[in-house]
């Protein structure tokens, strides 16, 4: 196997790794914003947050994500 040949498989590896890590944050967030849309007024006064924040967060898409993610 050629050197071009293996750094165009190792490539592709890395394309399909990198896909799987962003399926399985997405995931993740979506667990995220149904964990926070389940709390109680209380938990959420407790983390500074009002319940229109919390439901305004969790009725986001999984598609938007935060900004730091774009980087």
């Amino acid at each position: 196997m050629s050197t071009l040949s293996r750094a165009s498989s190792l490539s592709g590896f890395r394309r399909s790794f990198s896909l799987i890590g962003a399926t399985f944050s997405l995931l993740a967030l979506a667990r995220s914003r149904q964990a926070l849309a389940d709390l109680d007024a209380r938990t959420l006064e407790d983390c500074g947050i009002n319940p229109d924040q919390a439901r305004r967060e969790a009725a986001r898409p999984v598609w938007d994500v935060p900004c730091n993610w774009l980087k």
